[in-house]
């Protein structure tokens, strides 16, 4: 299976989803943070860090259980600078993928 390229769009997500792992993990240390969530301490420094930009929805689902914060609220948050289709034009980000898989 071929992974296409991340869009700019996706690598901004995923930096914003990592600013927001980490803000909500304030004190307390990725090793613990990641044993309670049962992922990797390696994981959860990657999400943070940016270098995974796109993590399993499991993942992040447990990552948000264990900070407290609901899934809206993360998708709230990391979405907020995403380009909208709307009076610029622009595409979103689901269409944008969507052209780059049939082509």
């Amino acid at each position: 299976m071929v992974r296409l390229p991340l869009t700019p769009e996706e690598v901004e997500r995923g930096q914003r989803l990592g600013a927001l792992l980490r803000r909500a993990r304030g004190d307390r240390s990725i090793l613990e943070t990641a044993l309670d969530a049962v992922v990797s301490p390696e994981t959860l420094r990657k999400i943070e860090s940016g270098r995974v930009a796109t993590p399993a929805f499991s993942t992040i689902a447990a990552i948000a259980g264990v900070l407290g914060l609901s899934l809206d609220a993360v998708w709230a948050e990391i979405s907020q600078a995403a380009p909208h289709a709307g009076a610029t034009g622009r595409a979103t980000p689901g269409i944008a993928a969507r052209e780059r898989l049939a082509s």
